[in-house]
């Protein structure tokens, strides 16, 4: 998925690792952001809920053991969220009498995944401080788990979100999207305040995962209409991709974003676009679409040359996008369950109970 944060700041590899200096960062990112977002803090559940972090960890960890798959798709639940009416927990929100899911935009439709591990690790931060920590502020350390934990950098996440009580599906069909352009992709990132480099340090969480083939299928046989497939791909991997794929195929087979290291958090999705084989098009355009690259290239080439300056943009842009549109102080609502806004249950016995008393009236 995509990138947020001035690249201004220069970090040794090693401080990738330094507390003190992850935590300045922090503070640093959140003098750049909109007031409402300055209450957020990386010490928010120091006294409240002080293992938070450590709980959700765990149940991440454990999802992995059974689904290699789950690191790539609890980053990317992070990343559907915040773009869709900011960091608030809305796409995890159920189809109710109230609330039009997001889940059922196009963009998010049997694609993204994890909610049922957000499920357990709801259970597990209640059992231990009940009432106290967001299904939002449970996604931000979920992503931050979940690179750190496929071989990616840390970092410390802010934390201090509140749920929203609403959705917004408009927002969630218009995600970025893998057929959109670079300059579509650009005038996105820019209405959330995320930068190029933003959006190339985050499209490099497609380092791992996988991608249906509805998603690039366009590239292989009739690319722009032309007869034949897209000349941006390497010859080896379209014949591999084809035979995945093939015309007429089930466009639902998973494939690997990063062909060379799938499951691993790294920089060879960058080193894949040098050697062309990026499996969306919005991934080898970085490199390849003559109308932008002048302005993207230069990056895409910095980070297949330097995986510690990749990890540096890529979590100083995770802190910058965990800060887009954020519910704090009174706003918002602290969730008992991620799917649903509080009180929901109350509202539908009601609901029933009044159909109930109608029916009678009518008998």
């Amino acid at each position: 998925m995509t990138s947020f944060f001035s690249s201004s700041h220069v970090f040794s590899s090693s401080s990738l690792h330094n507390p003190m200096l992850l935590l300045l960062l922090g503070f640093t990112i959140v003098f750049h952001v909109h007031e409402c977002e300055a209450q957020l803090t990386t010490t928010f559940y120091d006294t409240t809920c002080p293992n938070v972090s450590t709980i959700v960890r765990d149940q991440v960890r454990q999802a992995q053991s059974s689904d290699l798959r789950i690191l790539a798709s609890l980053t990317r639940l992070f990343f559907h969220d915040c773009f869709a009416n900011g960091c608030d927990g809305s796409i995890l929100l159920d189809n109710s009498s109230t609330i039009v899911t997001e889940k059922d935009a196009a963009p998010n439709n049997n694609s993204v995944r994890g909610f049922d591990v957000i499920d357990n690790i709801k259970v597990a931060v209640e059992n231990n401080c009940s009432g106290i920590v967001s299904c939002s502020d449970i996604l931000a350390i979920a992503a931050e788990a979940s690179v750190n934990l496929a071989g990616g950098p840390t970092w410390s996440v802010l934390l201090g979100r509140r749920d929203g009580t609403t959705t917004n599906l408009t927002a969630a069909n218009n995600l970025p999207s893998p057929f959109d352009n670079v300059t579509i992709l650009q005038q996105k990132f820019a209405a959330v305040n995320l930068t190029v480099t933003d959006l190339i340090a985050l499209s490099g969480a497609h380092t791992f995962g996988r991608a249906q083939c509805r998603t690039f299928n366009q590239r292989l046989f009739n690319f722009s209409n032309t007869g034949n497939p897209d000349p941006s791909l390497n010859t080896t991997y379209l014949s591999a991709l084809q035979q995945s794929c093939p015309q007429g195929g089930n466009i639902s087979v998973l494939n690997d974003l990063d062909v060379s290291t799938p499951d691993t958090f790294d920089n060879q999705y960058y080193t894949n676009l040098q050697s062309l084989r990026g499996l969306l098009q919005t991934d080898q355009d970085l490199l390849s679409a003559a109308s932008t690259n002048a302005s993207t290239a230069p990056i895409v080439n910095d980070f297949a040359a330097n995986q510690t300056t990749f990890f540096e943009s890529f979590l100083e842009a995770m802190i910058k996008m965990g800060n887009i549109g954020v519910l704090t102080g009174s706003n918002g609502e602290i969730r008992s369950n991620c799917r649903q806004v509080n009180g929901a249950s109350d509202m539908l016995m009601i609901e029933v109970g009044a159909k109930r008393s109608s029916s009678v009236e009518n008998i």
